[in-house]
């Protein structure tokens, strides 16, 4: 998956504080790269990529707060795949998969029943030093 991300030719980083405002940011931010790549905001990818982005980066700023003062989003794209992440500095790896089997509940569940609907993937990646995670979502366009 690593050298498919590597290979998108459209990126963009954002780097905002944790609070309730930055979903908002994330969400605009995320219309505005994606229009500005030429994919179009009524692709019937982009609506549920979207409600899956706010609720990482909600996530993110309900549950790392504390331990992370900044989430860092990344955007990424191609013309058939469009990718993103959310990282913040908290050492809790959420089960993505229990989501789906009945272990998870709330923004999760919708997250993981979305990215499979959609035919994409979900993998947490563990930072090195073992104290914070990115939440990545792969979808096809």
């Amino acid at each position: 998956m690593r050298s498919q991300l590597e290979t998108l030719p459209y990126r963009h980083v954002l780097t905002l504080p944790t609070m309730p405002s930055a979903v908002r940011t994330a969400r605009e931010t995320a219309e505005q790269a994606l229009a500005e790549w030429g994919i179009g905001l009524r692709h019937p990818t982009v609506g549920p990529a979207l409600l899956i982005l706010s609720e990482l980066v909600t996530n993110s700023v309900r549950h790392a707060v504390d331990l992370s003062p900044q989430i860092t989003i990344i955007y990424a794209a191609s013309k058939d795949c469009l990718a993103f992440a959310v990282h913040d500095r908290h050492p809790h790896q959420p089960p993505l998969y229990g989501a789906v089997t009945g272990r998870g509940t709330g923004g999760l569940a919708t997250v993981m029943e979305l990215t499979l609907g959609l035919g994409g993937t979900a993998v947490v990646r563990g930072d090195a030093d073992g104290q914070g995670k990115s939440i990545w979502i792969t979808l096809p366009l």
